[in-house]
């Protein structure tokens, strides 16, 4: 097995310094275009990184087994050398990529990832924010394992993308070099990923890079100021709440429908998606959205 540092644990001093950091910024130096912090909202993230170290723990068991299980039917070897290692990042972050736009555009997906963007502040803290349901991320993963990656090589390389985003969560950092903007993810791009205006929903997933979404016509600049959160906001600071909301909303949905054919769409369909009225779907109109579900983007790690 790979003998590869603990990442997110080394990181830990660095998280609490920079957060002490950025919260004292606001206090030196307030400003009123920037959500800045507020106590119960900070605490609701930084409890949901909490509980999701522990479920993320006991998530690990089944889904290291299957990656184990992968990695020994596989002929393929990825060795660990000092030239491998940033492939094999390039490699998990192609995949986040299309993980984190898959957890934005499947209702059941969503309903993990929704967790990460249901903080209408935008601060150090929010990066905290992760979801308890997070068995829905590994099967994006699999091309690497059969392709002779170590399961643990890519825990090394998830948990370096996951450190790398935390200090993308600012309003602190306007804008980075034009050369390192056009490259990797940023505080101006991920500002966008977060922002609940139509013209911003579903963009930038990029973990590291951004180039992703500059091949795959997901990329959008940030121009106007975002507004953070979901387009139809939770009104709670209840940690399990927070976790499953959008969880009970399927259900609900679920519930209400009247075909099967309703049902696998309220779950596999867009968090937005909804069925035609019998009138409009007479008519010829195009599908509308579900006045009760939030929408895709409406705001990972």
């Amino acid at each position: 097995m790979p003998n590869l540092p603990d990442v997110v644990l080394w990181s830990i001093p660095a998280f609490v310094l920079l957060t002490v950091v950025e919260m004292v910024s606001y206090r030196l130096h307030p400003d009123e275009d920037a959500e800045g912090y507020e106590a119960k909202d900070a605490a609701t993230s930084v409890g949901m990184g909490l509980g999701s170290l522990v479920f993320d723990f006991l998530w690990k068991i089944p889904i290291l087994a299957v990656y184990t299980a992968l990695y020994e039917l596989t002929p393929l070897r990825v060795p660990v050398l000092w030239w491998t290692v940033p492939l094999m990042l390039l490699g998990q972050d192609f995949f986040y990529y299309w993980s984190h736009r898959g957890h934005h555009v499947v209702r059941i997906l969503w309903a993990c990832h929704v967790v990460h963007h249901s903080s209408r502040k935008f601060n150090l803290t929010t990066a905290l924010r992760q979801p308890w349901t997070s068995l829905t991320v590994w099967p994006f993963y699999v091309p690497l394992i059969v392709a002779g990656v170590h399961p643990a090589a890519l825990a090394f390389c998830s948990s370096a993308n996951l450190v790398y985003q935390f200090w993308i969560h600012t309003e602190r950092i306007d804008k980075m070099p034009r050369w390192f903007e056009f490259v990797f993810n940023t505080p101006s791009h991920h500002r966008v990923h977060h922002a609940s205006q139509g013209g911003y929903l579903d963009r930038n997933f990029g973990g590291i890079l951004i180039v992703w979404d500059r091949l795959f016509g997901s990329f959008v600049e940030e121009t106007e100021r975002p507004r953070y959160g979901l387009t139809k906001n939770i009104a709670t600071y209840n940690l399990l709440k927070v976790a499953t909301h959008e969880y009970v909303s399927i259900a609900k949905d679920l519930r209400a429908a009247n075909s099967w054919s309703e049902r696998a769409g309220r779950v596999f369909r867009g968090p937005g998606w909804g069925p035609r009225p019998a009138a409009a779907a007479a008519s010829g109109e195009s599908p509308s959205v579900s006045e009760s579900a939030p929408v895709a983007g409406s705001t990972s790690a």
